[in-house]
């Protein structure tokens, strides 16, 4: 099942105010997590939407978002006492975990040709433009998934944090562990590829219709 506009994810977990407003208290609360379990689950309610919006754009799949969330989370309650950064890191670290179990998931699992073809197929939901929210037709949105999905997962990752979480480049080179100019070139490539797979993919398209 492919997530739609009609998910509260797409709106709900947007990064802004609001998130700049939960940030600042997340000090205090990752503190407590590690030896209560009641604040643990309310920095996982805090948090648990930028995750698995995040996963969501990487699989183009809510089920398996949620799974792979899910394993998220449980290796922050796993390493949550190793966590030493400040209240900004902490969303940092979560993409970073969330990144890894992402592409760990689209190496091992052996539906990753099955992903392709549901992106392909079932290009009956629409999603939101992050800034215009304008909507995308059904085939560009198919020409959208399968392009992403068929760029290596750094390049998806970093497009994904760019455009759709919306992190700055010194944020995403937190998450990575690279400097800003090589996240800087590595998005301009990544960006390039798109387009070139987009082109690609929609030349098929026409030639089939």
């Amino acid at each position: 099942m492919i997530v739609g506009t009609s998910s509260k994810v797409f709106e709900e977990s947007k990064i802004g105010a609001d998130d700049e407003n939960r940030v600042s208290n997340d000090g205090r609360l990752i503190a407590e997590a590690r030896s209560d379990p009641e604040a643990f689950a309310r920095l996982y309610r805090r948090h648990y939407d930028v995750v698995f919006r995040y996963c969501v754009h990487r699989l183009f799949e809510r089920h398996t978002a949620e799974d792979v969330t899910s394993l998220v989370f449980l290796k922050v309650v796993e390493n949550l006492h190793s966590f030493k950064g400040t209240e900004r890191q902490f969303r940092n670290w979560l993409y970073k975990i969330a990144t890894n179990a992402v592409n760990d998931h689209l190496r091992k699992n052996a539906r990753w040709a099955g992903l392709l073809k549901v992106a392909g197929e079932q290009a009956d939901t629409r999603v939101a433009d992050c800034e215009s929210t304008a909507v995308l037709s059904d085939k560009k949105l198919a020409i959208l998934r399968e392009a992403m999905l068929d760029l290596r997962p750094r390049y998806q990752t970093i497009i994904t944090l760019r455009f759709f979480e919306n992190l700055k480049l010194t944020e995403i080179a937190e998450v990575l562990g690279s400097s800003d100019g090589t996240i800087r070139s590595q998005l301009a490539r990544a960006l390039a590829k798109l387009r070139n797979k987009m082109g690609t993919f929609q030349q098929e398209v026409l030639e089939n219709d």
